[in-house]
Order: C-alpha cells, then sequence, then structure tokens
C-alpha cells in the first residue's frame, strides 16, 4: 500500500537513505550465523528484544552501590545481536542514558554501528524502552502523556509508546511501534486491569495510525500477556475486526515461546504485529525466533526477528498466517 506524508514535526531526510538500503550497502555487515537468515537484496529486518534489565541495579543485595547488568550477560546479549545483524532493533528493559550510550558502544565494537535512534525514558526508570535504525527516522511522535482511569484514580501508561516512521529508501517507508505493557506482577489496582487498559491506549494509537490507509504499521514489544488474552485482543482489534496480524514467529524446531520463568514454564508474551498494509511484504522463511544457549542466562525473553520486503505488494503475496499455527492436541489427561 502507498505511505503517505509523515506526521510529526520531523520532515523527510532522504539523505543516506538509499545507501542505508540493502540493494546499496553502506558497509558489509558482520559475518553471519547459518541459525539467522539474513535478509537478501530489497528486504529489511526488524528485531524487538527484552533485555533484562540492562541497567545499574542493585544486584548485590547492598542498596548503596548499583552494579550493571553482569558483563557475560551483556556479552551474551551483544553477540546474540551480532549474529542476526538486525536492521532495526527495538528493546525493552534498557536503564538510564549512561546504560543506554554503554550498549551503543558494545554494539559497536561488535561492529554494528547503528545512525538513528529514539530513546524512551519516563521519569528516573530503569526500565525503558528505545530503538535503534539504520535507516532515517523521518518522523518522531512517541507518547508519554497517555492516561487511563481504574475508579477515581488516573494511571499514565507506565512505559509510553514509541512512535516513529523509518525511511527504509525514497519510495518505501516503515512506521514502527514499541510498547512494553504492565507485567503481571502484584498491583492493588489489579494488574490485569492496568495491562488492558494500557493495551486499550495502545489501540487507539494503532487505529490513528491505520487512519492512514497507506501505512505499513509494525507493531511489537513485551505485551506480558498470552496470544488468547483479552490484553492481545484489545490491542489486535477493534469492534470485533482484526487491525492487526499476528505475526507469530518461531524458532528451527517449531517453538514459539518467548519467556521462561524460574519454574520451568515457558510463555509467548513477546510480539510482531503487522498491519494489513504490510503483511504483503513479510518473508515468513526469515522471520522466527532466536533459539540460542547464549540466551540461558542473559535474559528471560527470546528475541524476534521479522524481515520484510521494501517494495509495496499487493494482497495476493500475503502469506497464510494459519499455516503459522500449531496443530491442536487434544487435551487428555
Amino acid at each position: 500500500m502507498k505511505n503517505a506524508a509523515p506526521f510529526g514535526l520531523a520532515g523527510c531526510c532522504a539523505l543516506g537513505a538509499v545507501g542505508c538500503f540493502r540493494s546499496l550497502p553502506a558497509e558489509s555487515p558482520p559475518a553471519a550465523s547459518a541459525a539467522f537468515p539474513r535478509p537478501g537484496p530489497g528486504e529489511f529486518s526488524v528485531m524487538t528484544f527484552n533485555l533484562n534489565q540492562y541497567a545499574l541495579l542493585d544486584r548485590d543485595g547492598n542498596a548503596d552501590t548499583l552494579e550493571p547488568k553482569p558483563p557475560e550477560e551483556a556479552g551474551s546479549i551483544v553477540e546474540v545481536i551480532r549474529q542476526v545483524s538486525p536492521d532495526v532493533l527495538a528493546v525493552q528493559e534498557m536503564g538510564d542514558p549512561a546504560a543506554w550510550a554503554e550498549f551503543k558502544y558494545s554494539l559497536r565494537q561488535a561492529g554494528l554501528d547503528y545512525g538513528h535512534e529514539e530513546y524512551l525514558r519516563r521519569g528516573k526508570s530503569v526500565l525503558n524502552m528505545a530503538v535503534l535504525s539504520r535507516f532515517p527516522i523521518v518522523a518522531t511522535n512517541s507518547h508519554v502523556d497517555d492516561v487511563y482511569t481504574i475508579g477515581p484514580t488516573k494511571f499514565p501508561v507506565m512505559r509510553g509508546i514509541i512512535e516513529i516512521d523509518l525511511e527504509i529508501h525514497p519510495q518505501y517507508r516503515l512506521r514502527l511501534m514499541v510498547a512494553h505493557l504492565k507485567s503481571k506482577v502484584f498491583h492493588s489496582f489489579g494488574q490485569a486491569e492496568m495491562r488492558r487498559a494500557e493495551a486499550r491506549l495502545l489501540n487507539n494509537r494503532v487505529r490513528d495510525a491505520l487512519a492512514d490507509a497507506g501505512v505499513n504499521l509494525l507493531v511489537v514489544g513485551d505485551f506480558n500477556d498470552d496470544p488468547s488474552s483479552a490484553t492481545l485482543r484489545d490491542i489486535a482489534t477493534y469492534k470485533r475486526q482484526r487491525i492487526l496480524h499476528d505475526l507469530r514467529p518461531m524458532d528451527a524446531v517449531g517453538d514459539a515461546w518467548t519467556h521462561r520463568e524460574n519454574n520451568d514454564a515457558y510463555h509467548r508474551i513477546d510480539y510482531m504485529l503487522a498491519s494489513a498494509g504490510l503483511l504483503p511484504e513479510v518473508v515468513p522463511e526469515k522471520t522466527y525466533v532466536v533459539r540460542s544457549p547464549l540466551l540461558l542466562r542473559a535474559s528471560d525473553h527470546r528475541p524476534l526477528v521479522a524481515t520484510f520486503v521494501a517494495a509495496e505488494r499487493g494482497t495476493e503475496t500475503a502469506p497464510d498466517l494459519s499455516q503459522r499455527l500449531p496443530p491442536e492436541i487434544p487435551q487428555n489427561d
């Protein structure tokens, strides 16, 4: 579908955009891992990754000092990103500006130098979101002021919503939203209702974006709920009609889980949701969950990767996402 003019105050920054496109690479990317397929000519990739508190925290029980993410964990995260080498990287649970600067430096040391960024911080939070991109960010409209009410009490969306336009090349743009919804940690006002309220506000932003019939919209992040949950329904549908499509990335053995708990429970709570206009450009065989032993101690989440063709395509090329669903298995005790 055709792209319209960008929103916000930023104008089109075409300088260097073609050079960022894979058909005319500015430099050779790091060597690829055989397990992680790379985009081909005319394609680009997006990764979303919850880094599990890449921040200064009290990690040793001594509140007088704060410690960074342990080197072996931080190094494993950087190495996994290096192996995938995504064109666009969206992260959750990023720390303060110092941690953000260190993270970018570590990526550069690993051979990944992203020229464009959006960092969204709420107050003094250590659970922030950010995007790194090889393509110009030509418009920014991130949201930090959305609020909801539970009874008489007003709450802000805890981590905000990143919303940016990326110019993959002068004829193709991607609108990217990144969210990290309320966790299932107890809250006196009800963590489930808080998460659903945030999901509804995210849905409002999605519908605002889809008012532009030509937008190529991708919504990614940690939504902290299962695929069949009311939270996901509140994000991806409106008036019982689906407005976003779950790409359901899988790893090499067919597993789609994204989050591991300490008691060997596995869940799918991280997502990549595409608009109908973007769906025809998805490359399913290069859309996957990263499976790597490096992640065992580095994060409780697995990153997701999606690859797209950077050219407007007709609906007849849209993948049949039902083929990515696992077979139903009767529940017999």
